[in-house]
């Protein structure tokens, strides 16, 4: 269940009305890697396959798809259970370190495992795609319309996986950064590639998003609001064109303009 109903009392300057509202549901998911737990994520209800498998590979935890042996799902507990064809072993410092992340996310060394030295391993992204701003806006109005969930409750943040021309996998989810590794979960499970993808998303974009997002060779990132002084950094050291405040037909280009064009090439 994505959503519930609950008994509403708005309150105006014309008086007080009851009505039934739709909010989000908040699960709680635990993340089990070879018998081994990692981490607890509050988040949606929904895909947890893909957001165990995005997370695990965010976090550098996993490299290739080959390396799974077995996703087992268990939506009565909140767990995922991934195993792998080999147990490399997590390092007894990691394992000290398992987190508890709040959907709303949080700093990159409060929130995850990222690290100094883990940012400073990422290769840049060198790919020649480019978009019009005609293609922003419409994927920007497709994405704003793509999500019932969020029509219903206003209340889930979404990220999506596009070309120029169209959304090709999406997710809702209570995090942003959980939406986001639902989606490259789904790409790593059935095999859709990121390399010379873009993607949207309507939380803003700070460091640990861009992380994401240059670990998957993705070239162009779209938010609806705006990133962080890092995330601009970040993007622009692995020269990832970050797009930011689309609203109608306004947007801010903060790094990498060159390639958005006036017209198709």
């Amino acid at each position: 269940m994505e959503a519930e109903k609950f008994p509403i009392v708005q309150i105006t300057e014309q008086g007080k009305s009851e009505f039934e509202g739709i909010v989000a549901t908040e699960f709680s998911l635990t993340i089990i890697l070879n018998n081994r737990e990692l981490v607890t994520l509050l988040c949606s209800p929904t895909k947890l396959d893909y957001l165990a498998i995005g997370f695990l590979f965010s976090e550098g935890l996993l490299k290739s798809r080959d390396e799974i042996k077995k996703v087992i799902v268990d939506g009565q507990r909140g767990v995922v259970q991934v195993k792998t064809k080999e147990d490399k072993g997590l390092a007894r410092e990691l394992l000290f370190k398992k987190r508890f992340i709040s959907s709303g996310g949080g700093t990159v060394k409060g929130a995850s495992f990222y690290s100094d030295a883990y940012i400073q391993v990422q290769a840049n992204v060198e790919s020649q795609v480019v978009i019009t701003p005609h293609q922003v806006f419409k994927l920007a109005d497709e994405f704003r319309h793509h999500s019932q969930l969020f029509q219903a409750s206003h209340g889930v943040h979404s990220a999506a996986l596009c070309d120029t021309k169209s959304i090709l996998v999406f997710a809702d989810d209570l995090g942003r950064h959980n939406a986001i590794d639902k989606i490259f979960g789904e790409c790593v499970l059935k095999d859709i590639p990121t390399d010379n993808r873009i993607v949207i998303t309507t939380g803003r974009v700070p460091s640990e998003q861009l992380l994401k997002v240059a670990k998957r060779k993705i070239p162009i990132i779209i938010s609806l609001t705006v990133p962080t002084g890092l995330g601009v950094k970040l993007a622009a050291d692995f020269g990832i064109t970050l797009i930011g405040s689309v609203k109608g037909k306004s947007m801010n280009v903060y790094t990498c303009d060159w390639r958005v064009v006036p017209h198709d090439e």
